[in-house]
């Protein structure tokens, strides 16, 4: 389409409150304004996030959502200030923007724009909505709202692909494979010849172990209490495996075992469980370990050992790994296109997405890591 005055009615999975589950509902999606970019979707993916942002969580406050922010999509029509892409282009959303101007993004020291940050009001820049269900305006999660046949985002938060790109590993590489990758690259920037640890083998964690290898590291522990992550873990580069369900000690003291009794260089936790907030800093080494939190869970507190960072350890939160949108996430399709990790691993279930409700059902199943909803 080239009409961009046409509002589409199209299908879109609903939130419209806390604990009440989702419903796929036809919803209207507005044309594109001035800096944004209507794009169909190809497919889209699960995310932790977005299980959380359905059981309620502290990052999202309004409902009714339309959810989902994993994804690629083809553009289907742009606003008239838009140049950076054209109608027919493939491109992967992104929930944090890159302007290369503000004092985040020339000092280096954080991927978290000043000028197109992460949006948690589910509104577009200019605070109001593209989407409607029944006459309710609908909010956009995290600014991107893939699970819908049709969306609108701000051309900031947006990163063109080459469209040979296998569509599942691109939507796999725009959260939770490519937050991990970017952890241990960017985040944490793990030594060669280093130890480390990564706490949950779902996506994130396995993005951890592939970019950890890719850096150099010598020894990758991963901890997972399923152990059929055993054999994802070490398609992606793990060295070694522990299932704290097994053993009667803490996962930290079973990483320490691993180590020569000193624990690891850096360690990353990437399941949002709250205890193991602690578990994964006191699995580094005293003095000079570095822990790097990527879970997001549904508390807004949790508990720590402040001795734990006492003794001089330190403790850093990380969104999206560190990743620069534009500058950074090009080079991670590029290795994906080349295939340079096994990103097919991840591929292990498919529904439509008017079968989204099955897809939380093979969350639950021992041998899930990603399910990808063909839109």
């Amino acid at each position: 389409m080239t009409n961009t005055s046409q509002i589409i009615t199209c299908k879109a999975v609903v939130c419209w409150k806390v604990g009440e589950g989702v419903k796929i509902e036809e919803i209207q999606v507005d044309p594109p304004k001035s800096t944004e970019v209507r794009l169909k979707m190809l497919c889209s993916s699960i995310c932790h996030t977005d299980i959380t942002s359905i059981q309620g969580t502290p990052l999202f406050k309004f409902y009714p959502l339309a959810l989902g922010h994993e994804g690629i999509g083809v553009v289907e029509s742009v606003g008239d200030e838009v140049k950076s892409v054209k109608e027919g282009d493939m491109v992967i959303p992104v929930f944090v923007g890159e302007c290369k101007e503000c004092e985040n993004c020339i000092s280096e020291k954080s991927n978290l724009c000043m000028t197109y940050p992460v949006r948690l009001t589910g509104l577009m820049l200019d605070n109001t909505s593209r989407m409607s269900c029944r006459g309710h305006r609908l909010y956009h999660t995290l600014s991107c709202a893939t699970w819908s046949e049709y969306t609108v985002i701000d051309v900031n938060y947006l990163v063109k692909v080459d469209p040979s790109i296998n569509p599942a590993h691109g939507s796999f590489i725009s959260c939770g494979f490519s937050s991990g990758y970017g952890a241990a690259w960017k985040e944490a920037k793990v030594e060669s010849g280093s130890s480390v640890a990564v706490f949950g083998l779902g996506a994130v964690g396995l993005g951890v172990i592939s970019a950890a290898k890719m850096m150099g590291a010598t020894k990758i522990i991963g901890i997972d209490k399923n152990d059929m992550k055993r054999e994802k873990g070490e398609a992606f580069g793990m060295t070694h495996f522990i299932n704290p369900s097994n053993s009667g000690k803490s996962s930290s003291a079973l990483v320490k075992e691993l180590s020569g009794g000193m624990g690891v260089d850096y360690s990353f936790e990437c399941t949002g469980v709250g205890p193991l907030l602690t578990e994964s800093l006191e699995a580094t080494k005293m003095g000079t370990g570095k822990a790097i939190t990527l879970g997001s869970g549904t508390e807004p507190y949790v508990p720590f050992d402040p001795f734990s960072i006492l003794f001089g350890r330190i403790l850093k939160g990380s969104i999206f790994g560190g990743l620069k949108s534009t500058s950074d996430l090009p080079i991670i399709a590029n290795k994906c296109i080349k295939q340079e990790f096994p990103l097919q691993e991840l591929f292990t279930h498919e529904v439509k997405l008017t079968d989204i409700e099955q897809a939380f059902e093979l969350l639950k199943q021992p041998n899930c890591v990603k399910v990808v909803i063909q839109i």
